[in-house]
């Protein structure tokens, strides 16, 4: 009797599920077998699992104030010590996940489809709508992200939703040029030309063909700039054009902790920590990813 591995690593699937759920077994075997891949995809489920559960996870509240136990240094009870208006720092953190977390969720979820139609559209007509689109893309690729987000956020004003919009409005080039590039490469396939020969619209074409086969590129570059888009919004943070007071944003508490970095040191680093280590874990799943998804990089390996 055919086991379930055996099933799903069939070189003959009888399905398209079977088909689909064998891929999806051998990439997740190829990632596992990348130890710093795995170290990332449990960064990032611990980033998770301390968001959702963070009202049970964090031992006080975010912004409850204490001065009497103000900036007292890491210990049993106050795990990585208070902040000036003594909040306990861990629980900052803790809920300052969340926030991350969202930032990171909601300008994936507008840039990349932004970006990934751009490019489509750009790369499958070619000719004076090739050169617009990708003449808008080199404007916005030509200035430095940090710089256009501040510019942004100044015009919008200070505020979290604000900055998650900057954010969005200068991630997208990069993905644009990413599924233009991509659909360069089979525009003129011979399967693209069968299905005009059948009647496909433009718009089926595009959107059934053309951006599937942009996905699994677009999903590595998505995962390497989470890191970028964490200390992009932890920059708006620290400048107090982010999160606003009392939010646990992380940059934001680098800012207020910078004035005593010299003697309570723990009041900046705990949170520069957490910022620290979640980009690595991103960093570690999405060169994981990129491996596993593109052959060309030895994803078959």
């Amino acid at each position: 009797m055919m086991s379930t591995r055996d099933w799903l690593l069939d070189d003959s699937p009888a399905t398209l599920t079977q088909a689909n759920l064998g891929r999806a077994w051998r990439m997740m075997s190829a990632l596992m077998r990348n130890p710093l891949a795995v170290a990332g995809l449990l960064i990032i489920l611990l980033l998770l699992a301390t968001a959702l559960f963070a009202p049970w996870i964090a031992p006080e509240s975010p912004v409850g104030q204490n001065l009497q136990a103000r900036l007292l240094p890491p210990s049993a009870e106050h795990w990585m010590g208070t902040d000036e208006l003594g909040r306990d720092i861990f629980s900052r953190v803790v809920y300052g996940s969340r926030i991350t977390l969202m930032i990171v969720a909601l300008v994936a979820v507008i840039s990349a489809p932004l970006g990934l139609i751009i490019g489509a559209v750009a790369g499958y007509f070619g000719g004076w709508v090739d050169r617009i689109l990708m003449g808008l893309t080199d404007v916005f690729l030509s200035l430095p992200k940090l710089i256009l987000a501040l510019a942004f956020v100044a015009a919008l004003g200070p505020g979290i939703e604000n900055a998650i919009i900057a954010i969005a409005i200068t991630a997208w080039p990069a993905y644009a040029r990413i599924a233009r590039a991509e659909t360069l490469t089979f525009r003129n396939a011979e399967y693209i030309q069968a299905v005009r020969l059948v009647g496909g619209s433009h718009t089926r074409i595009i959107t059934r063909h053309v951006l599937p086969l942009c996905t699994s590129s677009m999903i590595v570059r998505v995962t390497l700039d989470m890191a970028g888009i964490i200390l992009t919004a932890a920059g708006l943070g620290f400048l107090g054009l982010g999160a606003q007071p009392p939010l646990p944003e992380w940059g934001a508490m680098i800012s207020r902790g910078r004035t005593f970095i010299l003697d309570q040191w723990w009041v900046a680093t705990m949170p520069g920590f957490a910022i620290i280590l979640v980009s690595l874990g991103f960093c570690f799943l999405g060169d994981g990813l990129r491996d596993v998804l593109d052959p060309k990089q030895g994803g078959e390996k």
